[in-house]
């Protein structure tokens, strides 16, 4: 191994290693939480919210082909929310506009991030992972007030 490509794979592991780090502090110090997946529960088959006390929630979305359910989702400003997504037929994706929330729906698999809605408005929840034909009409909305 000559010295430029000793130079470009030191090189290499040093941006992963700050890489690394840059997830690490994000995780730790800024409160930012990274999506994760439920491994240990049997995927559901029905969308729907609970309540499980005055400002925390969870939604259970059903991401198929073209929808998701819940369509419509009605919170308290303040809520924190614990979001599920499952999907039964391919591979679709869960984005809330206006949010950090980014889920892949992976048949089989239950994908889940929590977050807080602080601000009033509305949020549309859209597939980002082309799913078919109708995918461009794949959405929900979560109505903050």
């Amino acid at each position: 191994m000559d010295r430029s490509e000793k130079f470009a794979l030191t090189l290499g592991i040093f941006f992963l290693i700050i890489l690394f780090g840059a997830v690490l502090y994000a995780k730790s110090q800024s409160g930012v939480d990274l999506p994760g997946c439920v491994t240990d529960v049997e995927p559901y088959s029905e969308g729907k919210v609970d309540t499980l006390d005055d400002n925390r929630f969870q939604i259970q979305y059903v991401a198929r082909m073209w929808l998701f359910m819940p369509m419509e989702v009605k919170l308290p400003v303040g809520s924190e929310v614990d979001i599920y997504v499952v999907s039964h037929d391919v591979v679709h994706g869960l984005q809330i506009v206006g949010t950090d929330v980014n889920l892949m729906a992976v048949p089989g698999a239950i994908a889940y991030k929590k977050y807080k809605f602080d601000k009033p408005g509305v949020y549309y929840v859209r597939c980002h992972e082309y799913c078919g034909v109708g995918h461009q009409n794949m959405e929900a909305k979560i109505i903050v007030e």
